[in-house]
Parts: structure tokens; sequence; C-alpha cells
């Protein structure tokens, strides 16, 4: 059976990661005063496994981290990290193992930047536009088309509440054109899109097809970065959400995340503006109009 990923356990990774490179140490030799191996420590820094309290005291104080606010800090991550929530009750049935992870990044997220193909993000997802997506999708066990949509609006929840992360998307214009449901469907869709991209915490651009993106501009792939906030002192959870045919992966390793990160810089600044953006979405939604 895997090992369960949750955010606390990448954060408290994190924290450990941070402890060992900063006291000059190895893994192994970090292994060595809790009494285990090196695979464990890198397990946990992937986060992964399990530690005890006494384990992580004792840790952190062999590191020289003995300041008991940030040992609180520790203890703290490691308080039920194992837990993301009731997946097994209403709709939350209907989250595969593989989303699960992603719906507890955007939970905990700061700050999303998506690029995408073909299809609106699940954020940004109006009722109509996810029914229609899930309208030929075959029933799988006791999980109902209605859980499926209701799951997906669910992961909205997060646009409401009070500091809501920073969510940025460049759209190929694929993903305004692509018919889901009928006309009526996809102008309540674009609807939805100018009234988000109102909103102060989200901003949206478009890269229309008649836009040359550059020679080395990523136009065909999806991906998302996600940032979460660390309470402690190893600075903030990056990953890259990337999501294929059968196949869903999570990059934290440097290498990857920097040319995400320039991918990310060459499509956003080919994009339209804002306000830009904004217009297009609106003479896409008359054209669905007529």
């Amino acid at each position: 059976m895997a090992t369960v990923r949750t955010v606390k356990k990448m954060l408290l990774g994190k924290e450990i990661e941070h402890m060992i490179a900063t006291s000059g140490k190895t893994q192994a030799e970090a292994a060595a005063f809790i009494e285990t191996s090196q695979s464990r420590i890198a397990g946990l820094i992937n986060g992964q496994g399990a530690i005890a309290v006494g384990d992580l005291e004792r840790l952190a104080n062999r590191l020289g981290f003995t300041d008991p606010g940030y040992q609180a800090t520790l203890l703290e991550l490691r308080r039920d990290n194992h837990k993301r929530g009731f997946w097994s009750i209403g709709h939350n049935r209907a989250y595969g193992e593989e989303i699960r992870l992603l719906v507890d990044l955007e939970k905990a997220a700061d700050q999303m930047r998506s690029a995408v193909v073909e299809l609106m993000p699940g954020l940004t997802q109006c009722e109509s536009y996810v029914r229609a997506l899930y309208a030929d999708t075959a029933e799988r066990g006791d999980i109902s088309t209605e859980d499926r949509v209701q799951a997906r609006l669910a992961r909205q929840d997060i646009l409401d509440r009070a500091d809501p992360p920073h969510l940025h998307f460049v759209l190929s214009e694929s993903c305004l054109r692509r018919m889901w449901g009928d006309a009526k469907v996809m102008r309540e869709q674009l609807d939805h899109l100018v009234k988000l991209s109102n909103r102060e915490h989200v901003m949206i651009q478009v890269m229309p097809f008649n836009a040359p993106p550059g020679r080395r501009s990523p136009i065909g792939n999806r991906f998302t970065l996600v940032r979460v906030p660390s309470p402690g002192a190893a600075g903030p959870l990056e990953l890259a959400y990337i999501e294929g045919e059968g196949e869903v992966r999570y990059l934290d390793d440097r290498k990857a995340l920097l040319a995400h990160d320039v991918a990310w810089s060459r499509l956003s600044t080919a994009a339209l503006s804002f306000e830009d953006s904004r217009k297009f979405i609106r003479k896409v939604a008359r054209e669905f109009a007529r």
C-alpha cells in the first residue's frame, strides 16, 4: 500500500531537510541520532513515513535546533499529519487517490499558477460546465455523477474564504472554444470566467491562436505551480503539478521547478494583458450567443 503524502508531512519533511543542511550534517548522520536508516530520513524529507514525538525532538536537539518555539512548530506539523479529511463519505468519495494530494495542496496554498489547454481549470468551472464534462461518464461503484459534480465544485470553496489564494491562469484560446455541452453552457462558463477575473485574487490571461508564443514557449503543456507557506524556517513548499493521460505527477526538485517557472514566464509574457483577456473572453462569449 502506497504511503499517504499530505501537505503537513511535506512541510515537516522540508523542515527536517533544512535542519540537516543548516547543521552541516549528512542524512546518514542525522539518521544515527535517532537510530534509524538514511533511507527513512530520505522518506521523511519526501513527505513519507512517520516520526515519533521523541525522535523528532531528539533530532532537532542534536542538530542544534533547541528553540522551544521552533520545536513547537515541528510538533504541530507532525500532529495528525497523516490525515487529509474524510474521503470515504459523501461526494468526497469521488476524489481518486491521485487527486487527493492536489485538493490538500489547494486548501493550504497561498499561490497557484496554471497554464491550461483545451479544458477550463477546475477552480474556474461553473456548475453547468462541470455537468457537461461528466454527462457521459459511466457510474463507478457507488460513486454517482452527482458525487463527481459536487466534488469538483467543492474545491472552489477556497475562493470564498477570508484569505483566498492568489490564482493566476494562462488559458489557451482552445479552452474558450472547446465545446462542452451546448452554446448556452459555454456562454455561462465564459461569463463566469469574466466575473472571476474581476476578483482581487484571481488573474486570468488568454493566449489567442494568432498570438506567436515564441519558439521555446511550451504552449501545448498543461501544468500548475503551487506554493504553500511554511510556519517554520525552511521557506515555502513549492511543487509543479502535471496531469496527463493516466498519469499525475508532483515535482519538487529544483531543476524541474526552475524549468516550469521559466515556461510560466514565457507563457504569461506572451499572453494578452488582463484587460485585453477579459475583452477577448467577452468576444468569444458573444459568438456563442449568436
